[in-house]
């Protein structure tokens, strides 16, 4: 990650998003300019995106991302994804080969961020999640700045 310490990728994502209008489709222009942004700051990142929650269907649908194809629907309480949005939590996962149910979106993919969005009321939204090729890629750093990340996220596009 690039200039963790000054704050100042926050401020950035802040000012990037901080336009939203209310509506839905201004909220994915903000999601995929966001995913882009945190996506150039990272380093030894292969995918970095959005999933959403679908209503009270218990699922996450892909929204806005970076890298490869990705897996298009997932069910909360599977893989990392769905244990974040079940929990409401971060997972981090240093090797996704030994994580209990992994989904397997991309076989080049070795560790996983996944952190939550919420609404308003805490209600999960979805989850920002990011993949990187290297075992062990993401540090208690990393999930701090996510974890503000989404934070922002969450206060400004679900509020």
């Amino acid at each position: 990650m690039h200039d963790l310490g000054s704050g100042s990728v926050l401020a950035q994502l802040e000012a990037l998003v901080d336009a939203w209008d209310g509506s839905i489709e201004s909220r994915y222009c903000h999601l995929a300019n966001a995913a882009a942004f945190l996506y150039e700051q990272m380093d030894d990142v292969i995918w970095l995106g959005f999933y959403l929650a679908s209503g009270s269907q218990g699922m996450l649908m892909l929204g806005p991302f970076q890298g490869k194809i990705a897996c298009t629907e997932i069910l909360f309480g599977r893989g990392v994804c769905g244990k974040a949005a079940q929990e409401g939590k971060s997972v981090r996962v240093a090797d996704v080969h030994d994580f209990a149910d992994h989904i397997v979106c991309d076989s080049a993919s070795n560790s996983e961020l996944v952190v939550p969005l919420f609404d308003a009321n805490h209600h999960v939204v979805g989850v920002l999640d990011v993949d990187s090729a290297s075992f062990g890629r993401f540090s208690e750093d990393d999930q701090q700045l996510l974890e503000g990340a989404a934070k922002i996220l969450s206060r400004v596009l679900w509020t």
